[in-house]
């Protein structure tokens, strides 16, 4: 496969839990994370096309007490070695392990890597040289869409964990939300739109 250049400095932002994994509340045992189907492949496909991979998930469970940075990391290791399992990888995983609310000593505070603050894509832009206006936010949450607004990206909601509910929150609403780019099934399909809209905006 040919990756064209204009690719190499997009990345698809991605919720962790209810995204890529199956939503079980606050993950705190590597033994309950399990990919939602399909998305493994999905992060495949995002692989081959050149463009970059990136997971941004708040995790105020640390704040909270339910688990520890390093429970976390050997989470997202077991995440990486299931990914890599089936042929995908990572470029990067930030996470926020804050609350403003919640938690003592540093975790507890308001800070500008919390979704929806963009922090944790501005970071990501500048570690992995990535384009903000040129990428994607997925997420099952409004608040990865209100992130990617916010920072210039195309936002997409998916209906795997809690997307039903907010696309229900959002009808209830009466609000019919432009900023939406993009309302997908799932990570498959919200990876197929992104790829289409991609090769769509490439100069010929």
């Amino acid at each position: 496969m040919i990756i064209h250049p204009d690719l190499k400095n997009i990345a698809v932002f991605m919720d962790r839990d209810g995204t890529i994994n199956e939503e079980v509340g606050y993950l705190d045992d590597p033994g309950k994370f399990t990919l939602i189907p399909g998305s493994a492949e999905a992060i495949k496909k995002i692989n081959l096309s050149g463009i970059k991979s990136v997971v941004v998930s708040n995790q105020s469970g640390v704040a909270r007490g339910y688990l520890t940075e390093q429970l976390l990391s050997k989470i997202h290791e077991k995440m990486v070695d299931l990914l890599r399992a089936q042929g995908a990888r990572l470029d990067g995983i930030y996470y926020c392990p804050h609350h403003p609310d919640f938690g003592t000593g540093p975790y507890r505070k308001i800070c500008q890597c919390r979704k929806p603050a963009g922090g944790m894509l501005e970071k990501a832009a500048f570690n992995l040289k990535i384009n903000l206006s040129s990428s994607y936010v997925v997420g099952d949450k409004l608040l990865d869409v209100e992130l990617a607004n916010g920072v210039g990206a195309t936002g997409i909601l998916v209906l795997t964990g809690y997307g039903k509910e907010e696309l229900k929150k959002l009808t209830a609403d009466n609000n019919n939300d432009k900023s939406i780019a993009y309302v997908g099934k799932d990570l498959p399909d919200a990876v197929e739109w992104i790829l289409t809209d991609c090769r769509h905006k490439l100069p010929d």
